[in-house]
């Protein structure tokens, strides 16, 4: 149950920030719970490979280079889900950032904090 209101939960803040955040465009909730499903599974597999190979550079830019890390998996959900576009590294960036304190504000509420 933990897992399913996780991935409604990141659904609804993708469909939350599409409509305030131009450049992110989401053709419907199902798309957004798709986007969810993918971007957990990227961040299960490929972000931990990302991080590996970029570890040198992350260390140097004290961390700051996982914001890009993080840009980068948002492109690749694009490229993966249909309905599901994000315009620019920018507003990757910034939709990464975005997603990443609404969820950690949203499951600190819900009391489903890690």
């Amino acid at each position: 149950m933990n897992f399913l209101l996780r991935l409604l939960v990141t659904a609804a803040l993708v469909l939350l920030i599409a409509n305030f955040l131009p450049g992110v465009h989401v053709a419907s909730f199902a798309t957004a719970v798709i986007v969810a499903v993918v971007l957990g599974l990227l961040n299960l597999f490929i972000k931990p490979i990302l991080v590996i190979l970029t570890l040198p550079v992350t260390v140097i830019t004290l961390g700051l280079f996982l914001l890009v890390i993080n840009a980068i998996i948002i492109l690749l959900c694009t490229n993966i889900v249909r309905g599901f576009a994000v315009d620019t590294f920018w507003t990757a960036l910034f939709f990464s950032i975005i997603l990443s304190i609404l969820q950690s504000i949203t499951y600190k509420i819900l009391g489903d904090d890690k």
